[in-house]
């Protein structure tokens, strides 16, 4: 009697995780994705033959699949109590993130915008700290995330981290920020070609540099509105 095929025995792109890697996520079918999740199969089924097994009793709805608990997949005859937790970890993050991708973000209009998403990250320090918002292309925030901290004087502001960080988001547009502890709203020559040098570079990775802003406590100065961009 033959030995059956298990998934060593497959040619390379038809192995699961070397087909994610070849080919993309996308390109794998439920089953090749939940049998990465489980890792291996049994002695008579391979861990895809599991992942459409589960899928065959849920009707193939991973909606029905996520609904049930690690007792209900140990029923699967070679589903035991780690791949059952596995399978339970992977469909609750799954949930999450569909709940945390339907709150809408905060889209930024304005100047006012930005400084109300800042405003609390800022407006009491005692130390300079540069801060970056990115955005889509419809101008909804993707993350805001502090790029520097620095003395009373200054902070350091340095472009191949900012861009870093917005290429990796997919950013459309980048908003600068920075406070001044002593309350002075005056833009400095450096915050001048600071922002020049950044709005260039982000042309030529189409990235729109749409203000900058200085925070001083409860006020705000806005390049954008000061027609300095």
């Amino acid at each position: 009697m033959d030995k059956p095929l298990t998934i060593k025995d497959w040619s390379a792109e038809d192995r699961p995780r070397e087909k994610l890697l070849l080919k993309g996520k996308s390109a794998l079918s439920d089953a090749e994705l939940i049998a990465i999740l489980l890792g291996t199969g049994t002695a008579s089924a391979s861990a895809v033959d599991l992942g459409k097994k589960l899928l065959q009793n849920t009707s193939h709805n991973l909606d029905e699949l996520a609904q049930l608990s690690v007792k209900d997949l140990m029923k699967v005859k070679g589903i035991g109590e780690a791949k059952a937790i596995t399978i339970v970890a992977a469909m609750e993050l799954g949930r999450r993130r569909k709940e945390f991708i339907t709150e809408e973000k905060a889209k930024i209009t304005s100047s006012k915008d930005a400084y109300e998403l800042v405003k609390g990250d800022l407006m009491d320090l005692p130390h300079e700290e540069f801060w970056i918002i990115l955005t889509n292309r419809a101008q909804r925030v993707i993350k805001k995330q502090q790029i520097s901290s620095g003395g009373v004087a200054g902070t350091v502001a340095d472009p191949k981290m900012i861009f870093k960080l917005a290429v990796e988001e997919l950013a459309s547009g980048l908003l600068l920020v920075h406070n001044h502890p002593s309350g002075n709203l005056t833009a400095s020559e450096a915050d001048i070609t600071l922002t020049k040098r950044l709005k260039e570079s982000g042309k030529l990775l189409e990235i729109q540099v749409l203000d900058h802003l200085i925070v001083a406590g409860k006020r705000y100065f806005s390049f954008a509105d000061e027609g300095l961009l």
